[in-house]
């Protein structure tokens, strides 16, 4: 990689008409990011190795979502009220941010904003903006910042719920499980949004889940056995977890889903649900999610001490 450098190009894809960015990281890592959503739907590791889930059906046609990779769920996850499913970041033309969040971290990124349309206006009365910044580290790690400000001239707060819906590339859902979500409270969307705990020392999945799991640790994890792959999120001020998949018979009825892919997919996401942020004019909030993706092997409940290692290092 000797004399290779990091680059930001944009691109306008021929196939959808859409405005794309594309992040290459001088040690191999890349992204793809949509101004169509402000939406990531492609993060390949310093190996060229696909990390996130995008469909094969997903539809790239406003005002449709793109069905995965990591979707911006603002103002709020979920169906309620007069607005949008997951509220309507996800399915807005975002613009290049030209006061950018200071970064530290990184000389591989992108900055986008987000500001109240007239036709936001109509459901959800408020003026904002939603800054978000994607930025590749040279470890090929993937890190996500938002920030949202309230820029009411009237004086009023608002009130929001937030989420990065994040789809995971994964082998055989069947393979798969998530630590570090045991003994947790989740809210389970399947039986009307009852409390329940979770009973397992790891969530595995044999059927449709939707849960969305409360105060959890900043670090959660999530091994994909057959791939002998491990996605390490971090997250801060997002203090739940969404974990998502439709199985077979959801799947089925989804028209921007294949029958079969939730075989291969799995979303793990932080989330800021069951308290949400109140604020008042001028005031601002800033949340990050963190993903890495580090080659791992899972046997009898147990990380590789090698993994460890590196997670530790992290």
């Amino acid at each position: 990689m000797a004399g290779r450098a990091s680059s930001v190009e944009r691109v306008k894809e021929r196939a959808t008409g859409l405005d794309k960015f594309v992040l290459s990281e001088a040690h191999g890592s890349s992204v793809e990011v949509y101004l169509y959503g402000g939406q990531v739907t492609s993060w390949k590791n310093n190996s060229g190795e696909q990390q996130l889930f995008v469909s094969r059906k997903a539809s790239f046609k406003p005002p449709k979502a793109i069905r995965g990779g990591i979707q911006i769920c603002f103002p709020q996850l979920g169906n309620h009220g007069f607005l949008e499913q997951h509220g309507f970041a996800r399915n807005r033309l975002w613009s290049v941010d030209e006061s950018p969040l200071p970064d530290t971290t990184s000389d591989c990124h992108i900055d986008l904003i987000l500001k109240q349309s007239e036709e936001d206006l109509k459901t959800w009365p408020h003026s904002y903006e939603l800054r978000l910044q994607v930025a590749l580290s040279p470890r090929g790690d993937l890190i996500l910042t938002s920030r949202i400000k309230n820029k009411n001239a009237d004086g009023k707060p608002f009130q929001f719920t937030f989420a990065y819906h994040t789809y995971f590339s994964v082998s055989d859902i069947s393979e798969v499980r998530v630590e570090g979500l045991d003994t947790l409270d989740y809210h389970d969307n399947l039986q009307s949004k009852i409390r329940c705990t979770e009973q397992g020392d790891a969530v595995v999945f044999e059927s449709e889940v939707d849960r969305i799991y409360l105060s959890a640790p900043s670090k959660i994890v999530t091994i994909d056995h057959e791939k002998k792959r491990t996605f390490v999120l971090r997250k801060r001020e997002l203090p739940d977890v969404v974990v998502w998949n439709p199985w077979d018979r959801k799947a089925k009825a989804m028209p921007d889903f294949g029958a079969e892919e939730y075989k291969c997919m799995l979303c793990v996401g932080a989330a800021r649900i069951e308290k949400p942020i109140t604020l008042r004019p001028g005031e601002e909030w800033q949340g990050r999610q963190e993903i890495s993706s580090v080659p791992s092997s899972y046997s009898s409940g147990l990380l590789d001490p090698e993994m460890i290692k590196q997670m530790q290092r992290m």
